[in-house]
């Protein structure tokens, strides 16, 4: 599998494995997928793997580490995220997780992009994980408490780039504009886009990618189906976008796509993850997966042989700018 080289030299695979369902996203991933699931992703050539505390409250950083730590070190690169400390809740013990993991509740997040909360974050993580080290290291969701994350906890972030503890640190969200306000005032490596440079989503086009290229910033680009909208050679009408049901125009667009894309011998997955690769600053698509049913799914998607044809004829029908035809 082809890698791409980040401003500070860390190579990353065009296809990243994302751990969310390590995590038990939405139901309970069985330790014997978790082993399933990396060793599918190893065999197919993935060497990128990110995590975050916020997935299965520390479960997916643990069962990551657990699978990573016989493996050579300097052949992979891991990224997790800092902002939400987890805190022991013995009252929560006897529930469940409330934020979409099938875990118990007896951990909860805490908001903390103070220096002192992005440190010991850290130090969780690593202890979590098992690891030695991480490659890269993201603020996770800041837009709610941007000034401190983007002065503080940023400065945090660099200061252990400083002293070699990572490689390269910034900032992974859902929306496009705080991102592109982070490059402003951090110096910052890379960033995960979340949704927002998608073929039915090209806001990032706006501000951020445009300021990452001018800046040498590195984009990882997460969500590029969009939370399943994209994900399906044509759409359900019951498809989620953005983890709501889509909007019936939405769903139009994306069966537009589907129809230029049938046209190529194309599939509206295989268009999707082709389409942010195009961009210069794009390093990797990272997907979530369970079991190897679905790595080896995302590595044919991700290997397919997509025709420049395909571009010209969607911009020409107004669906992608024609900058990116």
């Amino acid at each position: 599998m082809q890698t791409r080289t980040t401003r500070t030299g860390l190579e990353l695979t065009e296809l990243g494995l994302g751990a969310a369902q390590l995590g038990n996203l939405y139901r309970t991933t069985t330790e014997e997928e978790v082993v399933e699931t990396v060793d599918a992703a190893w065999e197919c050539g993935i060497r990128y793997f990110d995590t975050a505390p916020h997935y299965g409250v520390g479960v997916s950083e643990r069962r990551l580490g657990e699978q990573l730590r016989g493996r050579p070190r300097d052949a992979f690169a891991v990224s997790t995220k800092v902002g939400r400390l987890l805190v022991p809740d013995p009252d929560g013990a006897a529930g469940h997780d409330t934020e979409g993991f099938d875990v118990p509740a007896d951990l909860v997040r805490q908001w903390d992009f103070s220096r002192d909360g992005i440190l010991r974050s850290v130090e969780d993580s690593l202890e979590r994980t098992g690891l030695d080290r991480f490659d890269i290291l993201y603020l996770h969701d800041p837009e709610n408490h941007f000034e401190q994350a983007s002065t503080e906890g940023i400065g945090a972030l660099i200061e252990l780039r400083e002293q070699g503890v990572v490689s390269a640190v910034g900032a992974g969200m859902n929306y496009a504009a705080p991102l592109a306000e982070l490059i402003r005032r951090a110096d910052v490596d890379i960033l995960m886009c979340a949704g927002r440079f998608t073929l039915l989503d090209d806001s990032a086009l706006d501000e951020l990618l445009p300021l990452a290229q001018e800046r040498n910033v590195s984009i990882v680009a997460a969500g590029v189906y969009n939370s399943g909208l994209l994900g399906k050679p044509r759409p359900a009408a019951d498809a989620l976008f953005d983890y709501a049901p889509a909007p019936p125009e939405m769903l139009a667009r994306a069966h537009a796509i589907a129809d230029v894309c049938e046209a190529h011998g194309v599939t509206l997955p295989e268009a999707a993850i082709a389409y942010v690769r195009r961009h210069p600053t794009v390093v990797s698509v990272v997907l979530g997966a369970r079991g190897r049913g679905q790595i080896d799914s995302n590595a044919q998607r991700s290997a397919a042989d997509v025709p420049e044809a395909l571009w010209r004829d969607l911009a020409a029908a107004g669906l992608i700018p024609d900058a990116l035809a």
